[in-house]
């Protein structure tokens, strides 16, 4: 045993660089050349439908570098207040600064105001920033959350800045391969627990058929009683 441990910590520490060139001699140079350059992107499978007292966010977390995953189990679903979340799509960086200034923002304002932040307020940071932005940013969102006055909200915040209340919204490179299927499925006030289920089994069919979607679906249910994270372990 302490002969093992011994020749351990006395192994080479090797430079990385020698690695890679080795590899390539062994004829591994497909693998290498990876072009790791390329952004970190959330192509990706988002969701949130309201439902009868709140609304159920989702998320797959596969993050991908190029044709290289970076992360399995990355968190898309980001608090931007106590009762309001956004999910992210497209440039993780670009994604997460704007999360970053609204998170700031609303903090300020509910400071000032000593109110609970509106959904809707949240929603049209969002939208500003990606508009006056919109040169620059790479990026797709969607603000869902719950508040006193209007319940539990849905908006889609798409690349450009434009604004949409819906009851139900899909984003991300996976959205088109589902949007036949919860056009179908979707149904006006659904429960909790149907809420939950519908977007549980739609972002599987995203992660199935989309090769930039994958790993477990995570989510967040809002409510009048508070949120409540969980996930689903998946295999793809």
């Amino acid at each position: 045993m302490f002969g093992m441990a011994n020749d351990f910590t006395h192994r080479e520490i090797m430079d990385p660089m020698s690695v890679m060139h080795t590899a390539r001699q062994l004829g591994s140079a497909s693998i290498c050349d990876v072009d790791l350059s390329q952004p970190v992107s959330l192509g990706t499978s988002i969701m949130a439908v309201e439902f009868d007292g709140g609304v159920v966010c989702g998320a797959d977390s596969r993050t991908s570098t190029g044709s290289y995953i970076a992360n399995r189990v990355s968190d898309k679903i980001t608090a931007l207040d106590e009762q309001i979340y956004t999910m992210r799509s497209g440039s993780a960086a670009d994604t997460q600064a704007v999360s970053d200034y609204v998170r700031y923002y609303l903090d300020m304002h509910r400071n000032q105001t000593q109110k609970p932040t509106a959904v809707k307020t949240a929603a049209k940071l969002v939208s500003m920033l990606l508009y006056e932005n919109k040169s620059m940013l790479m990026g797709e969102m969607i603000v869902a959350g719950w508040d006193a006055h209007n319940g539990g909200q849905v908006y889609k915040c798409a690349m450009g800045g434009s604004l949409i209340r819906r009851p139900y919204s899909t984003g991300g490179s996976g959205s088109i391969f589902i949007a036949a299927h919860c056009e179908h499925t979707f149904r006006p006030g659904m429960t909790r627990q149907q809420a939950i289920d519908f977007v549980d089994n739609a972002l599987r069919l995203a992660m199935a058929s989309d090769g930039s979607s994958g790993g477990s679906v995570r989510k967040v249910v809002i409510d009048a009683s508070g949120v409540e994270r969980t996930y689903t372990g998946g295999v793809f």
